[in-house]
């Protein structure tokens, strides 16, 4: 299973190697963004962008409301593993 993960592009750090800084969730990293740029998306227009980030490639452009939606899950099912966990220790 694949998953992507929210980001927000906040900067262009490559233009020659397609390289942008994106915030996840107030975490900082490097990533590839020639998968969302084309014709109508140039680099530049990257930043401030929401995209689905995995394994260091920005994989499709997300709006707002799709970003804090999968965000908002993603924190649920943090909370349940959580959760999952405490009750497998009190078991033990």
């Amino acid at each position: 299973m694949c998953l992507g993960i929210p980001g927000r592009i906040i900067r262009i750090d490559d233009h020659d190697e397609w390289l942008a800084t994106v915030d996840i969730c107030g975490v900082r990293r490097q990533i590839n963004v020639a998968c969302v740029v084309d014709d109508e998306h140039s680099i530049d227009s990257c930043v401030g962008q929401w995209v689905l980030v995995h394994v260091g490639f920005a994989m499709s452009r997300i709006d707002d409301a799709q970003a804090a939606d999968t965000l908002k899950i993603l924190a649920q099912l943090g909370e349940m593993q959580a959760e999952m966990e405490n009750l497998r220790a009190m078991q033990s």
